[in-house]
């Protein structure tokens, strides 16, 4: 990855989209992970934060599994995220903490209405990742990631392309996810600045 370029993507738009994000064994290894019928458990996504979580399929329709440092593939994708954070805290003073992920898989028609990233009661999201695991994606195939600016202008259109990743800031975008003609599977991830104390 281009660090300078994704610095100055960040600082110029708040956005940027990387191709060919990662080591093309590693997407492939994260691919066969992000599997329904593979060694992770998958759960239905749910909303909101804390107990105020919910299950609603009307907003949000993925399953997901977390990712921790449990195999080699992750804690690859741990060091190379970290790498990144590293960078654009010494490039853009972001104090960027740590950072979590998990797999998402979208089944065919499912989506993503218009969110922030940022939760409720809590602003240390501040950086949000999505890194797209399929071999072969095409414009028909659907499932873009729309990023809207704070007028609800479209400010990007993001296919999901194998090895593609796209980056922006958390607090600045409201995003949704389109449905698609078949599964997708992706990585969806936010750097974090450190927790405020109460």
């Amino acid at each position: 990855m281009n660090m300078k370029h994704i610095a100055g993507c960040l600082k110029s738009h708040g956005y940027v989209t990387i191709e060919d994000s990662l080591p093309a064994t590693l997407l492939a290894n994260l691919r066969k992970r992000c599997d329904r019928n593979g060694e992770e458990h998958f759960s239905p996504a749910r909303i909101g934060r804390d107990s105020q979580r919910q299950l609603r399929e009307s907003v949000r329709g993925d399953v997901i599994h977390w990712l921790d440092a449990s195999n080699a593939d992750a804690r690859l994708f741990f060091s190379l995220m970290d790498r990144l954070r590293r960078c654009l805290n010494e490039a853009l003073y972001l104090g960027l903490f740590a950072y979590e992920c998990h797999y998402a898989i979208f089944g065919a028609g499912a989506f993503y209405q218009k969110h922030l990233d940022v939760l409720q009661g809590g602003d240390n999201r501040l950086l949000s990742t999505v890194v797209y695991l399929d071999d072969e994606w095409t414009a028909t195939d659907g499932g873009e990631l729309i990023l809207y600016a704070s007028d609800q202008s479209v400010v990007a259109r993001v296919l999901p392309a194998p090895g593609r990743m796209v980056i922006f800031l958390s607090a600045d975008f409201p995003h949704e996810v389109l449905a698609a003609q078949h599964e997708r599977h992706s990585i969806s991830g936010w750097f974090r600045g450190r927790a405020l104390a109460s």
